[in-house]
Order: C-alpha cells, then structure tokens, then sequence
C-alpha cells in the first residue's frame, strides 16, 4: 500500500540494519496494540508486514481519535517518548494482522550515540516527523473535509481496505454522515 506519510525520503538503512541485527521479530494481532497511551513509551520499529493506526482519546469523552498512521518499510513508534520512556502520547494498534522488526528505546539511544553520523540520524528524523505533524496540523486549517480525503486517498491508495469509515473520518477530523457525503459527491461529481 502506497503512501507518503512515512520516513521515505530519510535514508533508513543502517538504522534498520542495526534492528534487524539488534531487534526481536513481533507479531501482532489485527486490534492488538503496540503502545498504549499513557503507559511509558518503549519500542521503536520498521513494520515489515501490515499497518497501524495512532489513536488518543478526548478527554471530556473517551472518544477515539485517529491521528497517524505507519505502513509496511515505515517506523512505527511514540518517538521521541521511547527514547525517555515518556508516556505515549497515542496508542498505536494493529489494524491488520502485522509484524514488526523492533528495538527497545535504550538500543535505540545506544545505536544514535555510536558516531556523529547516527547523530545526525537521530536529528534528521526529529526534524522530518516535525514536517510531517506539522503539515498534517496546517492540512487540518487550510484545506476542506473534501481536500483532505482526496488528499488521503493519494497518499494511501489502499486504505479505505482497512479502515472503517468512522476511523478515516476520525483522521479526517469530521463525522462519518459527513465522510459519506463528500463520498457521494465524489461518485456522483457533486462537489461536497
């Protein structure tokens, strides 16, 4: 499943040389979660198999909010929290049958103090997961309900394979009923 919310762009490989040499090999359970929201932040990893979905929940209501998602060659983690055990500012869950090549937060700090080169590394990724929330957060004030899900959908071409409606109108910050208009519209070219 294609898309660009990843790390892409980042030359990854001698970070995912180091877990695949240092790191387990996880299954996980479509449902079943990686990090818990709250709970101390501690794993960091390249999902080889299936995808995730970030999930934090609104205080006045428990409500489920979708707010990133990691796919097959992406990192999948609360980063920077794993780094400090932090506690995770989401839950990340399985949203299909999915594996993991993981590392603790510790051998994550071990392999960034190695040189200056995985240094620079641990600041380049900072940086790029900044543009990323940061664009994600201006998408959310600049485009419409509309944009956003056509935006979506080229990103991640395959996702309405695994998501619920009301889970993409989650991400999409609108209700599903509203979800299912723009759909309509799009089918039929209305222009909601």
């Amino acid at each position: 499943m294609e898309q660009k919310f990843g790390i892409n762009s980042i030359d990854l490989q001698r970070l995912r040389e180091f877990c695949e040499r240092e790191g387990e090999v996880v299954t996980y359970r479509k449902g079943e979660q990686m990090e818990r929201e709250g709970d101390p932040a501690r794993w960091f990893a390249f999902v080889t198999e299936g995808c995730f979905k970030y999930v934090t929940h609104d205080s006045s209501d428990d409500k489920e909010h979708i707010t990133w998602f990691s796919f097959e060659s992406e990192i999948v983690s609360s980063y920077p929290a794993c780094l400090s055990g932090r506690p995770a500012q989401a839950t990340i869950e399985a949203m299909t049958p999915s594996r993991v090549r993981r590392i603790t937060g510790e051998k994550l700090l071990q392999f960034f103090s190695q040189d200056i080169k995985a240094m620079e590394l641990r600041a380049t990724i900072g940086e790029h997961i900044l543009f990323q929330f940061s664009d994600r957060y201006f998408d959310l004030h600049r485009t419409t309900p509309r944009e956003r899900y056509e935006l979506l959908m080229r990103r991640c071409p395959g996702i309405v394979e695994h998501l619920s409606l009301r889970d993409i109108a989650s991400f999409l910050n609108i209700t599903p009923i509203y979800l299912s208009k723009i759909r309509k519209g799009i089918t039929f070219g209305g222009k909601k």
